[in-house]
């Protein structure tokens, strides 16, 4: 009687199958592989080697996701945030958003690089808790969203930034600003009289007197507009 021939292929799948449960097994391979696209896609968001176009598979993107770049500036003006190349940001990027890339690239048989983020100016250089917004960019001006994480901003911060967006919103905070606060001194501490003159010397003083204070702090910390800073990479803008 011959002796069957030993397929150690065989042998191999048997061990694997007696002794290891497969479900972990591939739980542990899909972890080891998905560690190293995470390094790597990490390391490509940190480098931030731009790329200007992505050949997407148009069919697969969701239209919802697709932004100009001026949508994008008007966004930032009205709520003063920045749209830097993602080697400036230095928070944190979730697992989420690297596995939203990672899926990306598998749909799309591509390798993204070249990412922007939107945030606010301190998410460049400190962390927060604010919401940013990771792109990447599809040529022409247009970028695709691909992943938000953090908190939505404060409700009000539209409104609380507005007078940044240009010189005449700040000129006209502080006129009425200055207004208020002179409405709110009482005129018995002058002599009396009808002229109401004294409450306009009072309003010109007060005026003079935030305009100055807003002029030191606009120099001393290096403040400018919203339009001026919105995809500056420098901190004193």
């Amino acid at each position: 009687m011959l002796l069957e021939k030993t397929n150690i292929g065989k042998v191999l799948a048997d061990l694997k199958t007696k002794e290891s449960n497969s479900q972990d097994m591939y739980k542990d391979v899909n972890e080891i592989f998905n560690t190293k696209a995470n390094q790597r896609i990490r390391q490509n968001i940190v480098q931030g080697i731009w790329r200007d176009i992505h050949h997407f598979d148009f069919d697969l993107l969701e239209y919802k996701n697709i932004y100009h770049l001026n949508h994008i500036k008007k966004i930032c003006i009205d709520y003063r945030l920045r749209f830097l190349d993602s080697k400036y940001f230095k928070g944190d990027i979730p697992t989420e958003a690297l596995a939203t890339i990672k899926r990306l690239e598998e749909q799309h048989g591509i390798e993204l690089k070249g990412f922007k983020i939107i945030a606010p100016s301190r998410l460049f250089k400190l962390k927060d808790k604010d919401d940013p917004l990771l792109f990447a960019s599809m040529g022409n001006n247009y970028f695709y969203l691909i992943h938000k994480w953090g908190n939505d901003l404060h409700p009000l911060r539209k409104v609380l930034v507005w007078p940044f967006k240009n010189i005449v919103n700040l000129a006209l905070l502080v006129f009425v600003l200055s207004y208020l606060l002179t409405l709110i001194i009482p005129m018995g501490l002058f002599p009396p009289s009808n002229s109401g003159f004294e409450f306009w010397i009072l309003f010109f003083f007060m005026f003079k007197s935030i305009t100055a204070v807003v002029i030191f702090y606009g120099f001393a910390l290096g403040k400018n507009f919203n339009p001026a800073i919105w995809n500056s990479k420098y901190f004193n803008s």
